[in-house]
């Protein structure tokens, strides 16, 4: 009798090492961290399906891993005699129809066992597999048969499956689910309490399925058909054939057009092949891709439909991310791309890879506008995952650009519409050590006209320049249940009916908080990298040049700072110390090194001084409160806590605005108090008494604190500008669009003036954001001529200003306005 399973034994051992000189695995959560197993309790795995070739799989994997052995007995009394069940049996032959799967018997034996021993607790370990990963249906009968869908397969359709897609097999394992928690409810009803593990389990499988797969996905002809059908479309073709007396058949048409010019048109070999030539490019140009937090990602794409909304610095953002998405077991999104990407050859190709096109405006043309709506309704409703880019275009100044509400609209209000199907978003930082577009932004931020989009001119750059990318991060942000914002926003709004034309009065409201969530959670996921921290020091000297140990040590202490005060914890910080990031700028070329027999001088010359404020906004916002605080004792000697609180209070809500802080006003003054004593800890700040003091002029701490100061100053510098130009024209002389050209044209002149080596010093958009600022928070009005107007309270904020500038910069402010005006 021992001679079978033996037999049986070694027979499945040929069977598995047969299979795998075929099979090649994507394993996710294969291992006892992932899976945080408990040593002390016995481990059983389980399949949805009956298979053979599953089981082979499983094995395989379990032994790899070096997991507990799925061949092996449950190690506990009357144990079965392996340690893995299916859920589902098959019914049926070879040839004949098959039926509803059902439950196996030992299924029910596991659960029996727990029934009967109260001290026993089994950790259920669920496994996925899939094979090629096929997202979508077709016509071809080859296709279909060769698809690893939503469809249960049948024998020789596995077989024909495991032939064509085997090298593409992805294995995922889950955490593991407590069999004693599952029926200890029904310890005197063996089935209730099967029925409940195989409820849990079902709906378990289902959850993984969607996130891997996505949806069950129908056909592009039959969902634009659909679109022209719906009665929002419908009704926006009697509306355009009426307004501009066209028969509404050419109209309807005209409608089709629109539906089949967005609709990605997704493709499983596309995204194979994709994912082949992506792994070849980022082996080609970068140093390796870092994946944080992808956790956030899979758990909410099991229930709910997903928008992806990265940060936009690169063509390759749509590309990285869907890459990174796909490997890590979780369905590429459809992504929302500018319709001058649908170029011959590179547009179909976007298309098969999930891109649906817009056109840059919508305005006088509602037919096109109520196409899109209705499309993107469909996505969210189906459940499909969705990325698109807030900030609309690529920013040029390594900064997050204030978000735009198209698309953050169209959303929120497909959710009212139809909000049966949770909608949440994901924050996605992704950074650079060296952008791909960072000469032609150069250019274009020296007032080079900007080169018209495309994939063509990229890869010219990736030809160039190749091989000097360095490393690429990408970070997943928490997550933001959109109902969540409008239980924020307007708590009644699920007892409200809504239809597609409906545009509630508080909706700009619900937008305006979403975008600023969005941004915030981008930002708050930032990954500091060697170069940013290098170019954030440097271009805080005068000279953009520093001792080589004194730089490094002046990094030490940055980063000490970022880790004694964590801004969130969905950051990154780089490895290796200050001396390590050094010798690695100098690698990529983005430093130069100036021997010297007193130690060598590390300095930022030529283009590089200006590509570096790129990489120093990246992260700029980290350093923003502890830099405002340095400020205040550029011209003070010491100032009372309060009076620091209260005077970084009163910057910080246009801080906030422009680089998209975390904090509410009205949580910032403990924040500001916990920098402060950051601060002291760290012997940039002292206290005496009362009173919080600066160090002593000419010592390494002064030096310290004067360097973080310089990260925010040119910022503060721009909002007095702002402020001083206004005073100069006086109280309802100057209208919002002028202060902002003038404002513009003075900080300009300041930058060639002083050398100012960041372009962000005159970006119009900045000036613009802190006007509306200012409005908005009432320390300036707008009268009937539309002109603005003050009170004494701008006043005291200048006069405020006397202690945070130096007294050089407010006269080179004072004067340069004056001449300008």
């Amino acid at each position: 009798m021992r001679l079978l399973p033996g037999l049986t034994g070694l027979i499945l051992t040929l069977l598995r090492k047969l299979l795998f000189l075929w099979v090649r695995t994507d394993v996710i959560g294969g291992s006892r961290e992932a899976l945080e197993l408990d040593p002390d309790k016995p481990v059983c795995y389980v399949l949805q399906y009956s298979s053979m070739s599953s089981r082979l799989v499983l094995e395989q994997e379990v032994e790899r891993a070096g997991l507990p052995s799925a061949r092996a007995p449950l190690p506990i009394h009357k144990g079965t005699d392996r340690s893995f069940f299916f859920l589902y049996r098959r019914t049926g032959g070879l040839f004949s129809r098959r039926q509803t799967p059902k439950l196996t018997p030992r299924m029910r034996q596991i659960v029996e066992l727990g029934v009967e021993d109260p001290t026993l607790d089994i950790q259920i370990v669920p496994v996925s597999l899939f094979w090629g990963r096929s997202p979508d249906k077709a016509k071809s009968l080859v296709k279909l048969l060769l698809s690893d869908t939503w469809s249960v397969a049948g024998r020789l359709q596995k077989f024909l499956i495991i032939l064509v897609h085997g090298r593409n097999t992805y294995v995922q394992f889950s955490k593991p689910i407590s069999l004693s928690a599952v029926v200890d409810e029904y310890r005197d009803n063996n089935e209730q309490a099967t029925r409940k593990l195989a409820r849990i389990l079902r709906t378990h499988f289902r959850r993984v399925r969607q996130a891997v797969l996505g949806p069950d996905l129908s056909h592009r002809r039959t969902l634009v058909e659909g679109l022209v059908r719906t009665p929002a479309v419908r009704d926006a073709i009697r509306e355009t054939a009426r307004r501009d007396d066209i028969p509404p058949e050419k109209v309807r048409l005209k409608a089709r057009k629109y539906a089949d010019e967005i609709a990605a048109n997704m493709s499983i070999v596309t995204i194979r092949v994709m994912e082949g030539l992506l792994s070849w490019l980022w082996n080609r140009i970068y140093n390796g891709i870092a994946v944080n937090n992808i956790e956030v990602a899979q758990d909410v794409a099991q229930d709910n439909a997903v928008i992806y909304v990265p940060c936009h610095r690169s063509h390759i953002d749509y590309l990285l991310l869907s890459y990174v998405l796909y490997k890590n077991g979780l369905m590429p999104p459809h992504i929302a791309a500018g319709i001058n990407l649908n170029m011959p050859i590179v547009g179909p190709i976007l298309r098969r890879g999930g891109a649906f096109f817009m056109r840059r405006s919508f305005k006088d043309n509602p037919l096109y506008a109520t196409v899109f709506n209705e499309y993107l309704h469909v996505m969210f409703s189906k459940g499909y995952s969705v990325e698109y880019f807030v900030e609309g275009g690529r920013s040029r100044t390594g900064r997050m650009l204030q978000p735009r509400p198209g698309m953050l609209a169209m959303t929120v209000r497909s959710y009212l519409r139809d909000h049966h199907k949770p909608i949440v978003f994901v924050p996605v930082y992704i950074g650079y050590e060296k952008v791909m577009e960072g000469r032609s932004y150069l250019g274009e931020l020296r007032g080079k006209k900007k080169q018209k989009e495309n994939i063509f001119a990229l890869f010219k750059t990736v030809k160039t320049l190749r091989n000097s990318f360095g490393r690429v991060a990408v970070n997943f942000g928490k997550a933001i249940p959109l109902s969540d914002v409008l239980d924020e926003t307007h708590p009644s709004w699920r007892q409200e009916a809504y239809d597609h034309e409906y545009r509630p009065a508080w909706l700009s409201k619900t937008v305006k908080c979403l975008s600023a969530r969005v941004a915030s959670g981008i930002n708050a996921s930032v990954a500091v990298n060697p170069i940013g921290m290098t170019a954030t020091v440097l271009l805080s000297t005068e000279r953009l040049a520093m001792d080589e140990v004194q730089l490094s040590r002046l990094m030490d202490e940055y980063a000490g700072l970022l880790k004694a005060h964590p801004y969130a914890d969905t950051i990154t910080l780089p490895e290796g110390d200050g001396k390590s990031w050094i010798d690695y700028c100098e690698s990529m070329g983005l430093v130069n090194r100036q021997p010297q027999k007193l130690g060598d001088i590390i300095s930022l010359e030529g283009n590089n001084a200006i590509l570096m404020t790129y990489y120093r906004n990246n992260i700029q916002h980290l350093f923003a409160l502890p830099s405002l605080i340095a400020c205040l004792f550029e011209n003070n000697t010491s100032l009372t806590r309060e009076k620091v609180v209260s005077l970084s209070s009163i910057v910080y809500p246009y801080l906030q605005s422009e680089l998209f802080l975390q904090y509410q006003p009205d949580q910032v003054g403990e924040v500001i108090d916990q920098w402060i004593d950051a601060l002291v800890d760290h012997g940039m700040l002292r206290v005496d008494e009362a009173l919080i003091c600066r160090p002593e002029e000419g010592t390494e701490p002064m030096l310290r604190l004067r360097a973080l100061s310089r990260c925010i100053i040119q910022t503060l510098e721009r909002y007095h500008i702002a402020i001083a130009v206004l005073r100069k024209y006086g109280s309802g002389k100057i209208n919002a669009a002028e202060l902002e050209e003038q404002s513009t044209q003075m900080a300009e002149r300041m930058s060639i003036l002083f050398g100012l080596n960041a372009p962000e010093f005159f970006d119009k958009s900045l000036f613009r954001n802190f006007i509306a600022n200012l409005q908005e928070n009432e320390v300036v009005t707008t009268d009937e001529a539309g002109q603005l107007c003050y009170s004494e309270g701008l006043d005291e904020v200048a006069e405020d200003a006397r202690l945070v500038l130096s007294v050089e910069k407010r006269q080179a402010i004072q004067q340069v306005t004056m001449l300008g005006v």
